[in-house]
């Protein structure tokens, strides 16, 4: 499956941005979806995922409370709406296809290509 992400940009902290991946092929609806994210000088790190049926979401500590994932499978979509960003959340996002319902990188093999996400203080 290819992954195509978009809606990132420069944002104030406080301020909320959503992020899309649209996927190609007919078979999004069978994959583990998820989003990560690469700070500056940072590994990457899990940041939320949701199961096939658009269900029991799972996130990061640091991100709970602020960030939601979901998906549209109609439209082979997955999104992230984040709330109250903070300069610290400043990272390109990726979105992740997989079969597994886990956080590792390991159990995703589709990427996308990256959005960036700057929060300023």
């Amino acid at each position: 499956v290819q992954l195509q992400a978009s809606g990132g940009g420069l944002v104030q902290a406080g301020d909320s941005l959503r992020l899309s991946c649209k996927a190609s092929g007919r078979t999004f609806s069978t994959y583990v979806m998820a989003w990560f994210r690469q700070a500056p000088g940072k590994e990457r790190e899990f940041v939320a995922r949701i199961n096939r049926g658009a269900s029991d979401p799972y996130y990061e500590d640091s991100v709970k409370g602020r960030f939601t994932i979901s998906r549209e499978n109609d439209k082979n979509t997955v999104y992230l709406q984040m709330n109250n960003l903070k300069p610290e959340d400043t990272a390109v996002y990726y979105c992740a296809a997989g079969y597994r319902l886990q956080v590792g990188e390991a159990n995703y093999h589709s990427w996308g290509q990256g959005t960036l996400v700057t929060v300023s203080s």
